[in-house]
């Protein structure tokens, strides 16, 4: 991705986003930049008896604002939350797809979990009222491609579609790749991001499990503490951020409104564990260093990062080893900070969202907070922006994200310069 005159440069013209902040990205971005926090105490099902009781939950959306009934009922949120951010961000971006060489269109949409709400409840159907009662389209409501090839029918998309899937690093996973579609002429443009909506009972069960979940039940609220030295674990989140991403050239000629651009991409894997992040940070850092090196930027460059942040014991103190060893000595002195106090982990969507964030920090001159910080953490021991905004002039962002298995992603986003 390097911008050396060769390849051509990549641009953001369009957002959108459900999240459990907001249904649109304007609506999520007002309360991040607050402080509210989305955590509550889970209603769709009762929660009653697990080790968790609460999560960061999309609230009262509107399908039939983007579906009819019938059609509302058989497909999952995860396709229905990505449809949904996918209109906001072409309708941001002023994007005529009518106009449109539809062959020159594609999409990169990644999910870490895919249709697991409907595959849940269809197995408890199964169990209750046997094989005759079971949706009928559940097989292809299920496959994690569902939700892009679900929209490229809708909107006649005809160029590469494609379904990222690098677990938690989904979400920059899929802005990266679309961005590489860009510069290697395989489309004009590309709607890119992440989506997932995955609190079941089954998955509540399962992170619990693995002992990462917080369990401040009381307060659910407060639960989220990113880098703070009481956190006791993540909060579940979901929904879905879907980006429009064109080339420069093609921006301009329609006169669109660039927001930001892309400048840098890195991939890599720690090889460690399959539940674990490498505590010395080595193979984040490394993804971080692939994408600060495509940008040609060094640490003292960055303004700001929008971490990865879960509240894990393990997660927050190897991601702050991982931005030292990248940033150097520039690590002290840049903004870092964590949206999943906030929003809490939307595995798929999650690196989307970091990345739309700092667009936003871009924009609006303003770095978002990493709420319930109360203690400071020896192991952390970075500027993690706490409790409240900060008013600070950003150029250069990066984000990162790490997924099960050891898998990183980390992206450069800055402002566009002629």
């Amino acid at each position: 991705m390097k911008q050396n005159g060769h390849l051509p440069r990549v641009v953001i013209t369009g957002i959108g986003a459900v999240t459990p902040l907001g249904h649109t990205w304007p609506e999520t971005w007002a309360n991040m930049i607050v402080g509210k926090s989305a955590g509550q105490r889970i209603t769709h099902y009762d929660p009653t008896g697990f080790p968790t009781e609460f999560a960061c939950s999309v609230r009262d959306f509107d399908s039939l604002a983007y579906f009819g009934a019938k059609e509302a009922k058989r497909l999952g949120a995860v396709t229905q939350y990505a449809f949904a951010s996918t209109i906001q961000a072409l309708d941001q971006a002023g994007l005529d797809l009518a106009q449109m060489d539809m062959d020159r269109v594609g999409m990169e949409m990644g999910s870490a979990f895919g249709g697991l709400d409907i595959l849940e409840e269809q197995v408890i159907i199964l169990r209750d009222k046997g094989p005759r009662r079971i949706n009928p389209t559940i097989a292809p409501a299920v496959l994690i491609s569902t939700t892009p090839s679900y929209i490229a029918i809708r909107l006649g998309i005809t160029g590469p579609v494609d379904s990222r899937m690098t677990a938690c690093a989904t979400g920059i996973s899929s802005l990266g790749e679309a961005a590489y579609r860009l510069q290697r002429g395989e489309a004009d443009v590309m709607l890119a991001g992440g989506t997932d909506a995955f609190q079941t009972p089954l998955m509540l069960a399962s992170f619990s499990r693995l002992g990462a979940m917080s369990t401040r039940n009381e307060d659910p609220a407060t639960a989220c503490r990113p880098f703070c030295n009481t956190r006791d674990g993540m909060i579940l989140g979901e929904g879905a951020v879907v980006m429009v991403l064109e080339t420069e050239a093609h921006a301009k000629e329609r006169g669109a409104t660039i927001l930001a651009e892309i400048n840098g991409y890195g991939l890599t894997s720690d090889a460690y564990n399959l539940a674990a992040p490498d505590p010395s940070g080595r193979g984040a850092a490394r993804a971080m260093r692939m994408a600060m090196n495509q940008a040609h930027i060094e640490g003292e460059d960055i303004d700001y990062i929008c971490a990865h942040g879960t509240g894990t014991r393990l997660n927050d103190s190897s991601e702050t080893e991982a931005i030292k060893i990248a940033l150097g000595e520039a690590a002290y002195d840049t903004r870092v900070s964590s949206v999943k106090s906030m929003v809490g982990h939307m595995m798929g969507a999650a690196g989307t969202m970091s990345a739309a964030t700092i667009v936003g920090a871009i924009q609006e001159s303003l770095v978002p907070p990493t709420i319930n910080y109360h203690e400071p953490d020896p192991l952390c021991d970075l500027n993690y922006v706490p409790n409240k905004a900060e008013a600070r002039h950003v150029d250069v962002g990066m984000c990162s994200a790490f997924g099960f298995g050891g898998q990183n992603a980390s992206m450069v986003v800055r402002r566009f310069v002629e």
